[in-house]
C-alpha cells in the first residue's frame, strides 16, 4: 500500500473531484481511465500525451506497472516514476486500474465496483484518500508526542488554460474512442 503522503492524498482528491464534475472518462484509453486521470493530475500531461507515452509499450496500466523500469528511457516509465515519487507502489497502480485493493474496498459502500464506471472510480479514489489520511494521522500520532496536526498539501493546481486544453482534448479523445 502507498506511503501516506499529503501530496498523494491531494492528488487523489483533486482527481476524484475532476471526475465527479464530469471530466471525460474512458476506461479503455490510457490517458482517460482512472490511472490516466491520476497521472494527469500528478504530471499535468494531457490525456493524449499520457496515452501516447503508454503506447510505447504493450499493456494496460497494470501491465505497465509490472514492466516499469526507471532506466528504460520510455516516457511511460517517467510517468510511473512521478506516481511512485508521491508515495505509490507498483501494486497500487494495479489495484487502481482494477479498483481492487481490499483495504480500499472495505471503505466503499458497495464492494462490487465496475472499473468502467466513472462514479465507481470516484468512490474508489475518495475511499483511498480517506484510508491514506487515516494512516497519515496514525503515523503522525505515533511519531509525535504532542500529536502535531497533519500537514495538508496544497491542492494540485493546473493553470486554467492548461486545464481547459486538457479537458477539451480529453473530450475529443473520448468521442474518438467511442
Amino acid at each position: 500500500m502507498a506511503r501516506p503522503t499529503p501530496e498523494l492524498i491531494s492528488a487523489l482528491r483533486t482527481t476524484a473531484a475532476r471526475l465527479r464534475e464530469g471530466s471525460p472518462f474512458a476506461w479503455g484509453h490510457m490517458g482517460a481511465c482512472i490511472c490516466g486521470h491520476l497521472a494527469q493530475t500528478i504530471t499535468c500531461l494531457s490525456p493524449a500525451e499520457i496515452h501516447a507515452r503508454a503506447m510505447e509499450r504493450h499493456g494496460d496500466w497494470s501491465e505497465q506497472s509490472v514492466e516499469h523500469c526507471p532506466a528504460s528511457g520510455l516516457a511511460i516509465d517517467h510517468v510511473i516514476d512521478e506516481m511512485l515519487a508521491l508515495g505509490m507502489v507498483h501494486s497500487d497502480i494495479r489495484h487502481l486500474e482494477r479498483l481492487s485493493d481490499p483495504r480500499v474496498l472495505a471503505r466503499v459502500p458497495s464492494r462490487y465496483l465496475r472499473r468502467q464506471e466513472q462514479a465507481n472510480a470516484v468512490q474508489y479514489m475518495e475511499a483511498w484518500a480517506e484510508l491514506l489520511e487515516d494512516e497519515l494521522a496514525r503515523v503522525n500520532r505515533h511519531h509525535s508526542p504532542k500529536a502535531a496536526p497533519i500537514q495538508e498539501a496544497a491542492p494540485v493546481k493546473v493553470a486554467p488554460e492548461k486545464a481547459a486544453a486538457v479537458k477539451a482534448e480529453a473530450l475529443e479523445t473520448t468521442k474518438a474512442a467511442r
